[in-house]
This record gives C-alpha cells, sequence and structure tokens, in this order.
C-alpha cells in the first residue's frame, strides 16, 4: 500500500485515508442535515478544513443531490427516502454518489465501507438495508468489476 498521496481529489489514496474521509464525510452531511444547514456552510463554520477526499465527496452529494436521491428512492424498495433515518440516508447519498463519481474505487470497497459505517453508527438493521439498496444501485451504474457501464 502507498503512503504517498498522488493527488487531493482521493484518487490513489491509502486505504485509511479514504476511510477516515468517509467517516468524515458522512459527519459533515448528518450535520448539515440535522442543522439544516447547506453544506457549503458546514464546510465554511470548521475550524481547520477536512481532508481533501471528504471535501469532494460532501460537496458532490450537495451538487448531485436531486439526482443520486432519485436514484435512491427507485432502490429502496417500501422506504421512502425521507422516512429512513439521518445516517442510513447520507450514508446511501455518500455511496451512490461514489458509485457515480468515483469510478477507480471498485463496488465492493464502496458498499462494504457503506456498510461498516451503517454498522457503527445507525441501527442494529442498517447493515443489511444499506448493503441491498446499494448493491442494486451499482447493477445499475456499474458493470462487473466496478467499471461504468
Amino acid at each position: 500500500m502507498s503512503t504517498s498521496r498522488e493527488s487531493d481529489d482521493g484518487h490513489d489514496l491509502p486505504v485509511g485515508e479514504r476511510r477516515r474521509s468517509r467517516e468524515r464525510a458522512l459527519g459533515l452531511l448528518y450535520e448539515a442535515e440535522v442543522k439544516n444547514l447547506p453544506l457549503q456552510s458546514v464546510l465554511d463554520g470548521l475550524p481547520s478544513v477536512p481532508e481533501p477526499y471528504a471535501v469532494d465527496l460532501v460537496l458532490g452529494v450537495a451538487h448531485r443531490c436531486d439526482e443520486i436521491d432519485a436514484l435512491i428512492d427507485l432502490h429502496a424498495d417500501f422506504w421512502a427516502i425521507e422516512r429512513m433515518p439521518a445516517v442510513d440516508r447520507q450514508l446511501l447519498r455518500l455511496a451512490t454518489y461514489e458509485l457515480m463519481e468515483q469510478l477507480d474505487v471498485p463496488v465492493a470497497v464502496v458498499i462494504d465501507e457503506a456498510v461498516e459505517l451503517a454498522k457503527q453508527y445507525s441501527t442494529e438493521d442498517s447493515g443489511s438495508y444499506v448493503n441491498g439498496v446499494l448493491a442494486s444501485i451499482a447493477r445499475k451504474l456499474r458493470k462487473e468489476g466496478g467499471e461504468a457501464p
């Protein structure tokens, strides 16, 4: 595993740095929702700038939120996005954005990371629910092996 960063957008980052960035992005997305603030306002109010990959994820979700929510609604059987636990909703948004835009990150990695975060921060059943929804979204967005269709 490389210990150097080749770019500031999350590409070629060591696994631990991406994981920390995802966790930080989840926290920022959640904070914006519970405080009912625009994501940019949350970022601007931080005492220090988060990891570049976390910022990229947060701003990407903000920019494509309507499209992301439409995908989640389509694949979240029997659950309206506004009825989901807030952490699950933000995790699904974050991971869906990664599936859409971070094509160098394999599908399995995106889903596994989201499931682990769901198990850590949400309900007992969230891991399996997040897994199912993201697997369905991934089938729509990517071919087997992780590439975009």
